[in-house]
């Protein structure tokens, strides 16, 4: 039985926004910024690890009365790794120009924290339904942020998004938004602008919470 009052809606816009896994939480650092020089490589990993998070969560809700706690985490990842391989097989057959240059990423969405823990922290210990639609906000909210960072550095780095010119030939690439360091960098503005919208809705919030305090 669920531990907590379902509320579908709720829970998917907080992993989509409210807790997003990468602006708020700093989880799947290395995904984010290993394969993220382009949009399309973004958008791959991000779809490879939507499946297996949701995948992971519909199994491990369903089976959570009969997984024993002892070995508990060592289910929950032979569960992660038995997606991951369906999904690295898969893509190597649909997209094998993506999945070389994807490399051993793929594999290592087994070693994602942000998977693990959801098993632990919330598809153990809630309904099916309500744990898929966290692993749906999730995994939402992980695709959003790698192309997010995919797409900006593919624009400057480039001057194209999906291998599309954007500025026509006069346009000088950003060498280095494609390389490591424009990865670090874009990645840190991102989280210095979603730290600022938090900070101000919470300034806006108490400003509202005085306001009405005040006498009238």
């Amino acid at each position: 039985m669920s531990r907590r009052k379902e509320d579908p809606h709720a829970e998917f816009i907080k992993g989509l926004w409210r807790d997003n896994p990468v602006f708020v939480q700093v989880l799947g650092m290395c995904p984010m910024l290993a394969v993220t020089n382009s949009a399309i490589n973004a958008l791959a990993m991000g779809g490879a690890t939507f499946f297996v998070l949701v995948a992971s969560s519909f199994l491990v809700s369903s089976l959570r009365q009969w997984i024993p706690r002892q070995v508990r985490i060592s289910t929950y990842i032979i569960i992660i790794a038995t997606f991951v391989t369906v999904t690295d097989f898969t893509l190597e057959a649909l997209a094998p120009v993506v999945h070389k240059e994807l490399g051993a990423f793929i594999p290592l969405i087994v070693a994602n924290c942000m998977i693990l823990g959801r098993q632990e922290a919330f598809a153990s210990r809630n309904s099916v339904r309500l744990a898929v639609v966290d692993a749906l906000g999730m995994a939402s909210g992980f695709l959003f942020a790698l192309f997010t960072l995919g797409a900006v550095r593919e624009i400057l780095g480039e001057g194209a998004l999906f291998g599309v010119s954007l500025f026509g030939p006069d346009f000088e690439p950003w060498v280095i938004m494609i390389l490591p360091p424009g990865g670090f960098l874009t990645l840190g503005l991102l989280l210095l602008f979603f730290s600022w919208l938090r900070e101000r809705k919470q300034r806006l919030a108490i400003r509202l919470e005085e306001l009405e305090a005040e006498p009238k």
